[in-house]
């Protein structure tokens, strides 16, 4: 019912692919390299916005501390936009969460953890279905039957008295067997 085709062969040979992967992967490290430059230089032009260079020499006193308290309002407002930004970050986070378990439900693929095994006794158990409905114990080894040495030895005598099933055929084969087994069952009557 099936029908496998051939694959078609490549027509570029395995120097010529391993040459294009090494030219690939070389263009690769070279824009990774630029891109990571490009973030270096957006950086220092942000830094240099935000933060210009400090004048401090021919201040007075005053003036310096007019400085600290400025750049402690600006530490200040830098603070809330990064506890902004980090809660934004935290709530998107729980956002992409809850959509991912939607998700998950409206498809109806749902992967079950992997279970313990767990070793909870007859009790315990009682416990955490019941609640506080469940009273007394549970001893399950007290509701078995005991037996006796004693009885356990009659039942052997017992077996080994009708012991060899031959002997009982060959004594109640024919007619005296048959006189025998009309005998009990008449004196029963």
């Amino acid at each position: 019912d099936k029908f496998y085709f051939p694959q078609p062969k490549s027509k570029i040979s395995a120097s010529r692919k391993l040459s294009l992967k090494m030219l690939l992967l070389q263009r690769a490290c070279e824009d990774l390299e630029k891109e990571r430059q490009e973030r270096e230089e957006e950086k220092a032009r942000y830094l240099g916005e935000k933060l210009p260079p400090l004048q401090l020499s021919g201040l007075s006193l005053d003036e310096l501390q007019k400085l600290c308290k400025q750049l402690h309002e600006k530490i200040d407002i830098v603070d809330e936009e990064r506890y902004d930004c980090e809660h934004k970050v935290n709530k998107h986070n729980k956002d992409i969460h809850e959509l991912k378990l939607k998700v998950q439900d409206l498809g109806g693929k749902f992967k079950k953890p992997a279970l313990r095994k767990v070793r909870v006794s007859a009790d315990e158990m009682m416990r955490a279905l019941l609640g506080s409905k469940h009273k007394g114990s549970m001893d399950l080894r007290a509701n078995l039957k005991s037996v006796k040495k004693e009885d356990v030895k009659q039942d052997k005598v017992l077996t080994s008295e009708v012991g060899d099933w031959r002997k009982n055929v060959e004594a109640m084969s024919g007619m005296e067997g048959r006189k025998k087994m009309f005998d009990t069952g008449g004196g029963a009557q």
